[in-house]
């Protein structure tokens, strides 16, 4: 596995850049995420989004990167600069090589296919620069949004988990997606 760059990345995709975040995007962190359509599709995103939180998470990612547990970027247009979302990489500190793939993306941005780009784009991190054998993802089998996201993404969709998260007092089924780096799907996701 190769040495992991010591500082977030700054990733492009034809149309994304995405990039660390910085302090200064707490407020559009805040509006964003804090919807209640973007909450309930995601198991760990608070609701409501209380004031603080963004600047707190954000101050926080440095720190994930590097102890190596996680990595998250904002999802930014290449051509305004305007954030729209965030995706990113979490329990990377393992003896695995694996890593769970997360995404969320401002409901003004949804169905324009960002967050599949920036899928792809991190996927071919994942497996280029950080030497990762697997990345999987979870959803809601209720979000079947998602699901197309990974599948346009080049996973593979593995099963149900069977009521397995309790999310705002009723268990959620899980759909599991995975890719490998031997797919021949992580090549050509860019």
């Amino acid at each position: 596995m190769p040495d992991r760059p010591t500082s977030l990345p700054t990733l492009t995709t034809p149309r994304l850049t995405l990039r660390p975040f910085a302090p200064a995007d707490a407020a559009d962190v805040s509006r964003l995420a804090g919807a209640r359509e973007v909450a309930q599709t995601m198991l760990y995103m608070p609701h409501p989004y209380d004031e603080g939180m963004a600047e707190r998470w954000i101050a926080s990612l440095d720190g994930d990167w590097a102890a190596g547990r996680e990595l998250n970027l904002a999802m930014t247009l290449a051509a305004t600069g305007e954030l729209i979302g965030s995706v990113g990489l979490s329990g990377m500190d393992n003896p695995h090589q694996r890593a769970e793939l997360g995404y969320w993306v401002g409901v003004p941005y949804w169905g324009r296919g960002y967050c599949t780009e920036a899928a792809r784009g991190l996927i071919r991190y994942a497996f280029a620069e950080l030497g990762l054998h697997r990345v999987f993802a979870h959803h809601f089998t209720r979000n079947p949004a998602s699901g197309r996201v990974l599948a346009k993404a080049g996973m593979t969709h593995e099963g149900t988990l069977r009521k397995h998260a309790l999310r705002w007092g009723v268990f959620e089924d899980r759909e599991v997606w995975g890719i490998l780096a031997t797919d021949s799907a992580a090549g050509e996701n860019a």
